[in-house]
């Protein structure tokens, strides 16, 4: 009696996803041009992606292009150390080369949706994207029914690959140049809407990179001198991969602004594509993706978490009434391993209460927000942390974790506190309360999933069975992750931030139907996973491609 309910909902879903597109996000993108000319770009790219493994654990891709202008591909799903075996980067020639490092969220999990992305016209193009367009649907409307542009993923890097390929198309050139391809990020900039920061590759060209107007996702550039007086240049996520690979000098691309390295004259051309916008970064860097080392925007995320966790013990403070009253409920402070660490040790330090390593943390398991059910969620915290009897038995406790989303992984570490023999637990967040889809980043959950969704305080703390939950407020954290700038450094300064996750208030504005289709795929995704653990193909819904068919993969060689 249900064949037929069940079977209209599927037809229905798989339309709307020939519809929409989704992306993989946030990520962690590099790119690399090396001076020398016999030089190979495939390892150092590989070394930057360890650098940023903590940016996607889902999948992994480099492509290089080799002296002749051939692109040479190595991706797949798995992490870094997974994917790049030595035999496998060996074979990625050239002096210069793109990566990517995919998280895992609404869209994305099949070996085809691995990036870089690479279309062979016009020239050649091959892209890695970190972000979200919120106009995806329209775009993907745009390629197919004016430039005719095949989208064979639910991706919205490919969507945002091919608008940048058509633009160049327009040119209607055998060769391009500096301005041709500013013009043709000229039109990517008025067509899309979202987050976005790439590093792109045209064939025998060169490298580029460039950010979304509001500068919501983060990318430096580094330049590397030699001893022979001649310069390397890089892209990437995030300054701690730059300095770690010595480049000595680096920058934040601006808001808008586009940089080309033509692999001829090795020289940067720097130019602001279109005016900034706002210079708002996306503030769930600071609270939890990036590295503590890492340098974005002039903003130290070390520093940043530091002034997180003395303004959360203020408040805490000011919830008791007086330190003298706080210091008689809690008598040790325990973060939640490993981003809160920093926050939890200043937020004791400012509250006067001992700060103790209360849980040791399995390194090997993933992040468990990103877990595809909550079954597998709870058993991964338990894969993941466990508790020291000795730091719990007999204390109230005050946990400390960068952010509390679904709560689940919040409820599991209160049950082993208490298991652990402590009296108390009460829980404090960095982060104010998560109520609303994070649309150019993390893919949190469904909305209606957030343990904060049109809850109180008091009844988050009773979902997560926490004796009382302590939140920073907005204000604090925006304050504490505010950059009064250096201008004669060059540094902006940065008082704003992309903050609707908090507020359901995007810099960039989110149509409904994107919103709901987020939720949507979700479910969609979900039973094709099942269908496919289950060996089911899918015949009402369509299934997820097991392998790009751009490039030939080194990634498929057997080693």
């Amino acid at each position: 009696m249900y064949v037929l309910p069940i079977f209209s909902s599927l037809i229905h879903l798989s339309f709307y996803m020939m519809t929409f597109c989704i992306s993989f996000i946030p990520c962690g993108i590099l790119g690399l041009l090396l001076s020398n000319p016999n030089g190979t770009a495939s390892g150092e790219l590989l070394e930057g992606t360890h650098f940023l493994q903590h940016r996607g654990q889902d999948a992994a891709g480099i492509v290089t292009c080799g002296p002749r202008g051939r692109f040479y591909q190595c991706k797949g799903n798995g992490m870094a150390r997974d994917v790049f075996t030595q035999a496998r980067i060996s074979l990625l020639a050239g002096n210069m080369g793109i990566g990517h490092l995919r998280y895992p969220t609404a869209g994305s999990f099949a070996n085809s949706e691995a990036q870089p992305f690479y279309v062979n016209s016009p020239y050649g193009i091959a892209l890695s994207h970190n972000g979200n367009l919120v106009n995806a649907p329209a775009l993907r409307a745009y390629l197919d029914e004016e430039v005719h542009r095949h989208i064979n993923t639910d991706s919205d890097s490919e969507l945002l690959l091919n608008v940048f390929a058509a633009e160049l198309q327009n040119t209607n050139k055998s060769r391009v140049n500096d301005e041709d391809i500013f013009h043709a990020l000229g039109g990517v900039y008025e067509r899309v809407r979202g987050a976005y920061a790439c590093v792109a590759m045209i064939a025998g060209y060169g490298i580029l990179g460039f950010r979304d107007p509001n500068g919501i996702r983060p990318l430096v550039m580094g330049i590397r001198t030699n001893a022979d007086g001649t310069k390397d240049y890089m892209f990437s996520s995030e300054s701690v991969v730059l300095q770690t690979l010595g480049f000595k000098e680096w920058f934040d691309v601006k808001p808008g602004q586009a940089i080309i390295i033509p692999k001829g004259t090795m020289e940067p051309v720097i130019r602001q594509v279109v005016p900034q916008l706002s210079y708002t970064p996306d503030i769930f860097e600071y609270v939890y993706f990036a590295r503590p080392d890492s340098v974005m925007d002039g903003i130290s995320v070390y520093r940043s978490r530091l002034a997180m966790g003395d303004r959360l013990a203020t408040n805490i403070i000011n919830r008791f009434k007086s330190r003298h009253e706080m210091a008689k409920e809690i008598d040790v402070v325990i973060p939640v391993p490993d981003t809160s660490r920093t926050s939890a040790l200043e937020c004791a330090v400012r509250l006067g209460i001992p700060f103790r390593e209360g849980f040791v943390k399995n390194r090997y398991v993933g992040r468990t927000f990103i877990m595809p059910n909550q079954t597998e969620r709870r058993s991964s915290v338990r894969r993941k942390l466990n508790a020291m009897a000795l730091e719990f038995s007999g204390q109230n406790v005050l946990l400390v974790d960068d952010s509390i989303v679904r709560g689940t992984t919040s409820k599991e570490i209160v049950q082993m506190a208490r298991e652990a023999g402590a009296k108390k637990v009460y829980f404090a967040s960095c982060a104010p309360p998560i109520r609303h889809n994070h649309i150019y980043g993390i893919d949190l959950a469904d909305t209606k999933a957030l343990v904060a969704y049109n809850k109180t305080e008091e009844e988050i703390s009773k979902a997560i069975g926490a004796d009382a939950v302590y939140y920073q407020t907005l204000d604090d954290l925006v304050g504490a992750c505010s950059s009064p700038g250096d201008e004669e450094a060059g540094i902006p300064k940065i008082d704003e931030f992309e903050v609707g996750v908090f507020t359901g208030t995007y810099i960039t504005g989110v149509e409904q139907s994107y919103l709901d289709y987020l939720e949507a795929i979700r479910g969609q995704n979900q039973r094709l996973k099942e269908q496919e653990r289950h060996g089911i193909a899918s015949i009402l819904e369509d299934p997820k491609a097991e392998v790009d068919i751009g490039l030939f993969n080194h990634g498929d060689i057997v080693v």
